[in-house]
């Protein structure tokens, strides 16, 4: 029930302060997201298949977001930011599809 909790009063506190992000990271903000993602579908992947840690998936979702990061900040010190953010979100765009083919399998058991 904490995580709701923590969720709703995020959102309200989104909502009514309306942070704004600074120009030098918004490059990193998107693929932050997707990475962020994908963490929560393996989590609620491993979730249904009963084999779920919190250690896991704490370190899953701050080192997707790290080295997504990285691979962007690398891209644009290399002078290719755009398309390593695209392979960025390809590969994890991957990896959400298949974790969420998963999940479907687990809840319609098909």
């Amino acid at each position: 029930m904490i995580p709701v909790i923590g969720l709703v009063v995020g959102v309200i506190a989104g909502l009514i302060l309306q942070p704004t992000v600074p120009v030098v990271l918004q490059p990193y903000l998107p693929i932050a997201v997707v990475a962020a993602l994908d963490a929560l579908a393996g989590g609620l992947r491993a979730a249904l298949e009963g084999m779920f840690d919190d250690r896991v998936f704490l370190t899953s979702f701050l080192f997707n977001i790290l080295i997504a990061a990285f691979i962007v900040f690398l891209g644009d010190q290399l002078g290719v930011g755009s398309q390593l953010s695209t392979a960025v979100v390809v590969v994890l765009g991957i990896r959400i599809f298949s974790n969420a083919a998963s999940i479907r399998r687990n809840i319609f058991k098909a």
